[in-house]
């Protein structure tokens, strides 16, 4: 067996389920969720320092020290870095390092990065490179960077212009601008997380501006450059926005491009994902993929969730499919977002009848004292005919450990009646969620069928 990993790549029969479900992780540890969540952590004391004003605390202007921040950021990388390497090696892996790209459907070529090339054969072969960032074909691009060269700049920018929507973007904003940079966000649409529950959105694009990001939304970068003053990013409508790093937050792409996959004869798609069934099997037999490659769900605990189920079908002799019903996200802007299930408006599209929508806005008891003028939203999708919690949402502080247990409950199907039957932990944001007994609307669904 031999797996093909973004960074390592290594060989095992036999492998542990403990081995399988760390093996998923290098890419997330070394240049994604990890480090970036180390330093949301970082840049939140700004705004806790501001806030502690109003509890009475009289504080002395701080002082930020990016470079600490990084070396902190490094040395816990590479602890859970060796921690991986021994669960791998303690589950029997054998683990080769260096570049991978097939020969056929059972040869892997290694290219070390010293030392000889390694060509390795086994009947079973598992993709899991992930994604890489995609940057915008524009002139000027080589000066930008992506959240990769974000995780790790030598120097803190104090202007930084951030081109993209998505999550990587919202976030990167708020770590920049805690941290003390000035910071532009751009983006094409109207509202940032495109794909994200509309009300969600919105309330995180307020958020953006209250914490004093500067908001562009509506607009495309045109050309970047570097001039005596900053690089210069000018837009489709002329605007020009100058800062001393510009990072491309624009979107992901299936990290594939020196597999050589071509002489495996393995499938893809339009934006270069590997083609998988519902067992991650590629259409050649004895390939498999998961994680983002296969650009499903392209979250870190859902390749973990389809590596654990590749191992049962194939070792197991269990064939698992991976679950996607009700999977909760994340996204740590500040203050974070997170969410589970249907948003409204797929609820509407794909269900089976009616919905009924309940809503809660309020100020967090904190933010009563601390001055802070930003609300908390809560949101929970019902359906109709049989009172099951369809979706849940929240944007506030807190949300992404609130949100697990609400996913853990609509994993088991719970329905509205039990939500409001459950007692609240008070005084709590999360009680909120069990007490939200008014419905705020009725959406008639349009019928589809789909099996909600």
């Amino acid at each position: 067996m031999i797996t093909i990993s973004s960074r390592l790549e290594w060989e095992a029969e036999g492998l542990e389920a403990r081995g399988w479900q760390q093996a998923m992780e290098p890419r997330c540890v070394l240049r994604g969720c990890v480090p970036k969540k180390i330093l949301v952590y970082g840049s939140q004391f700004g705004s806790e320092f501001e806030d502690a004003e109003g509890y009475g605390w009289k504080l002395e202007k701080p002082e930020f020290d990016w470079k600490k921040l990084i070396v902190g950021k490094t040395k816990e990388i590479e602890r859970l870095n060796g921690i991986y390497k021994r669960i791998l090696a303690n589950a029997g892996v054998t683990l080769i390092e260096g570049e991978g790209k097939l020969l056929d459907a059972h040869t892997v070529q290694v290219t070390p990065p010293a030392g000889e090339v390694k060509y390795i054969t086994a009947k079973h072969i598992l993709i899991a490179t992930g994604s890489r960032a995609a940057v915008l074909n524009i002139p000027g691009k080589e000066y930008g960077i992506t959240s990769d060269e974000a995780l790790s700049l030598e120097q803190f920018p104090k202007r930084v212009v951030v081109v993209g929507g998505g999550y990587i973007a919202v976030e990167f904003a708020g770590i920049f601008k805690g941290l003390g940079s000035e910071v532009h966000i751009m983006y094409r649409k109207e509202l940032p997380l495109r794909g994200f529950d509309q009300e969600m959105r919105v309330i995180v694009a307020e958020n953006l501006k209250a914490r004093g990001i500067k908001v562009h939304a509506g607009l495309n970068p045109k050309r970047i450059e570097k001039t005596a003053d900053g690089l210069v990013v000018t837009t489709d409508k002329g605007e020009k926005l100058v800062g001393d790093v510009v990072m491309f937050a624009t979107g992901r792409k299936p990290n594939v491009r020196r597999l050589n996959l071509k002489a495996a004869s393995i499938a893809t798609d339009e934006v270069g994902a590997i083609v998988v069934n519902e067992y991650s099997q590629t259409n050649v037999p004895n390939i498999w993929a998961v994680g983002d490659v296969t650009n499903r769900i392209n979250l870190t605990p859902v390749a973990l969730m389809e590596g654990m189920a590749f191992a049962k079908t194939v070792f197991g002799r269990q064939p698992t499919k991976p679950d996607y019903q009700f999977v909760p996200s994340a996204v740590f802007c500040q203050p974070p977002m997170a969410v589970v299930g249907y948003t409204e408006d797929e609820a509407v599209a794909e269900g089976t009848g009616d919905i009924v929508v309940y809503t809660s806005s309020f100020t967090p008891m904190k933010n009563t004292i601390s001055g802070r003028s930003e609300k908390t939203l809560m949101k929970l999708i019902v359906d109709s005919a049989t009172d099951k919690v369809l979706g849940a949402a929240m944007c506030g502080p807190d949300a992404a450990e609130i949100m697990q247990g609400i996913a853990i409950a609509m994993k088991c199907g719970a329905t509205k009646a039990q939500f409001d039957s459950t007692v609240g932990i008070h005084p709590s944001a999360a009680e909120e969620f069990v007490t939200m007994r008014t419905p705020t609307r009725r959406v008639a669904g349009r019928k589809k069928g789909a099996n909600l």
